[in-house]
């Protein structure tokens, strides 16, 4: 069988479809609507509804205890949901694996850097992409088929170079990612997650613990992507990052949206300003 046949024959007619069904969506590529999620009496999310518009960045906040985490984990599948519906890209991802919905390209960050710390930075980029030829004991044997390996190594390496250099952690590739400071492993993290090939990313708390230095450079590097065309969904505590940084903001209270509109109308929504309490928002 031919390399070209057998690829066809793993991938199944039913991704195809998706993937022209996707192709074809013309909404907000993030619908989330009446999304419940409880544990044992405790109401974590309350009937929260949102949409996050194609190439915007949107902030999502509220006080400790609001459910963002919680609502996060329901859209990324870490979490299955007690009720509601998510949406990407037009297709229902409500309560799918994290893998399946990272494969669609909804990838996130975590607030911990989850990188793997024994091996190196370009180690952690190769990694990151699924479905690698290589992963495939047959293609590894076979001499035709392992020239394709080869070729798609290569390819992959370019790549993981590029993305290097585009957040500037390049000078650390051969480093052991277990090394890197705090604010270089969230560098990492987003590069990794560049790797997977997203259309949208949902960053939780990338700034936490990072110094000012890299937290520019970090923020930069998320408006040059923007302007490139990816969506962005923003868990952050700073409320300074959220307003200077975001066309629009979510807050989140109790579990339920409270609001969703542009910074300065948050910023002097009093059903907000009680909810933080007099917190400078």
């Amino acid at each position: 069988m031919s390399d070209a046949a057998a690829d066809a024959t793993e991938a199944p007619p039913a991704e195809a479809a998706d993937e022209a069904d996707d192709s074809e969506h013309s909404g907000p590529p993030l619908e989330v609507r009446n999304l419940r999620k409880l544990f044992g009496g405790i109401v974590a999310v309350d009937d929260a509804s949102f949409t996050v518009e194609q190439g915007s960045l949107t902030g999502l906040i509220g006080p400790n205890g609001a459910g963002k985490s919680t609502t996060f984990n329901c859209i990324t599948g870490a979490l299955k949901p007690d009720g509601g519906t998510v949406r990407f890209q037009g297709e229902d991802i409500t309560g799918m694996r994290p893998e399946q919905v990272a494969n669609r390209g909804l990838v996130r960050t975590f607030q911990i850097a989850r990188a793997l710390p024994e091996m190196t930075v370009v180690e952690n980029l190769m990694l990151a992409p699924q479905g690698q030829m290589g992963e495939k004991l047959w293609r590894s044997v076979l001499p035709a088929a392992r020239d394709s390996v080869v070729t798609q190594e290569r390819e992959l390496r370019e790549r993981v170079w590029e993305t290097l250099e585009f957040f500037e952690i390049d000078h650390l590739a051969h480093e052991r990612a277990g090394n890197l400071s705090g604010g270089q492993q969230k560098l990492l993290e987003m590069s990794r997650a560049m790797m997977t090939d997203p259309d949208m990313l949902l960053l939780d708390e990338p700034m936490a613990g990072v110094n000012p230095t890299l937290e520019d450079k970090l923020l930069e590097r998320i408006h040059d992507l923007r302007e490139d065309g990816y969506t962005f969904l923003l868990v952050e505590h700073d409320m300074d990052i959220i307003m200077e940084n975001c066309e629009r903001v979510i807050v989140m209270h109790q579990g339920s949206v409270l609001a969703d509109d542009e910074p300065e109308r948050v910023r002097s929504n009093e059903k907000v300003i009680e909810a933080y309490l007099g917190e400078d928002i």
